[in-house]
Formats: C-alpha cells, structure tokens, sequence
C-alpha cells in the first residue's frame, strides 16, 4: 500500500474534458435543415441563468461568464456534492 499516496497523485493529474452548457433545445429535423448563416435560434434560458460545467455530460458546478484577455471563462458559483462529481469521473 505504500504506492497509493503516488498512484493517487497520477490519477489526480490525469486530464479530463469538461464542458460549459449554455443552453439545450430539441428541434425538428426540418428545422435544423432548414439553418442558414444568420439564424438565430431562441433557448428558454434567461441569458443571466447560471451556466452548467459538467464532466461526462453530468452537470458538478455551475456558473457565470467572464472575459479572460479576450476570451471566454467561467466563474463557479455553486458546485455539486463532492460524491456526485467523483461518480460524473466515472470512478
């Protein structure tokens, strides 16, 4: 057992994809083909709502927007149960 502290620490270094949802929404087929450079597509979201940060299309944190040097962010405002966010890990 005197590997798990290091073996911890490689897995704690792997690096996953996580993704900022900003909104979701089903359309028709015909709709979406229907798409042309200038289309606007309306969401339910209210563009103040939190966005979701999820790991494994399962929603652990959300958040604000932010600009960064010209480029988009996320600042956490809530984060899930530690217990739900190590399941999104799939662990």
């Amino acid at each position: 057992m005197a590997d798990a502290p290091q073996n911890l620490d490689r897995v704690l270094r792997i690096r996953i994809p996580v993704t900022v949802v900003l909104a979701e929404r089903k359309m028709a087929l015909e709709e979406v083909m229907g798409l042309a450079p200038g289309s606007v597509i309306e969401f339910d979201r209210h563009h103040q709502q939190l966005l979701d940060l999820c790991v494994n299309h399962k929603p652990i944190a959300r958040g604000e927007t932010v600009t960064l040097r010209e480029k988009f962010g996320l600042r956490v405002r809530e984060i899930g149960p530690l217990k739900e966010t190590i399941r999104s890990l799939g662990v």
